[in-house]
């Protein structure tokens, strides 16, 4: 049986990692498992819905990086997991969860994938996708703004509070761990298309 592989897409907020990552699932479809970093932040719902917009989720305390290490693992070895689901309206674990069966190719995307060693490790293509800081956070107010509910004084101080300097602390570091930094994700077609073709070497193995 051909080894799973595995390949990380890592970067900040609104880098256009996410959009990348989508990129490649959608090239081989069905035939790669998919996992976001966000499905695992930790669901305080023991915290009212107040307490839980004040914490820092840019932090990797945030996550429950564990289950999704134990989640990769199990799809490794060949095993249907049930991953969570978030709310990001809430600020806490979706009461559903979503099967995921495994496949020759796992994809997993986050801005801090590459920050924990034992998950970095695990990946075998390893991916960060960087782009200009003015571009993230313009990306970011339009994404929370239209999609999340929030309002644009509330994205422009959690930004400046948390976002901004979690990044400097934890995600550009993690990006020497990178095999691979592409520049404005899923927008530079000639990278993807590299990828594409390392990736497909895999999935017909």
């Amino acid at each position: 049986m051909a080894q799973t592989r595995i390949i990380g897409v890592a970067g900040g907020t609104g880098s256009g990692k996410t959009t990348f990552a989508n990129k490649i699932k959608d090239a081989f479809e069905g035939k790669i498992a998919m996992l976001s970093h966000d499905y695992y932040y930790k669901s305080n719902s023991e915290l009212c819905l107040e307490d839980r917009m004040k914490l820092n989720y840019d932090h990797p305390d945030a996550f429950d990086t564990d289950l999704l290490i134990k989640h990769m693992m199990d799809l490794k070895h060949g095993e249907t997991i049930e991953h969570p689901l978030y709310s990001f309206v809430e600020y806490t674990r979706c009461e559903e969860t979503v099967k995921l069966e495994p496949k020759k190719v796992i994809l997993v995307e986050g801005i801090l994938i590459f920050e924990n060693k034992e998950l970095c490790d695990l990946c075998d293509i390893k991916i960060f996708v960087d782009t200009d800081a003015d571009v993230r956070i313009l990306r970011r107010l339009m994404r929370d703004v239209q999609n999340r509910g929030r309002d644009i004084n509330s994205v422009v101080d959690q930004y400046l509070n948390t976002v901004k300097p979690m990044h400097e602390q934890f995600v550009d570091p993690s990006k020497k761990r990178a095999d691979i930094i592409i520049p404005e994700g899923g927008f530079n077609s000639v990278a993807l298309d590299m990828v594409l073709e390392r990736i497909r070497a895999f999935v017909e193995e």
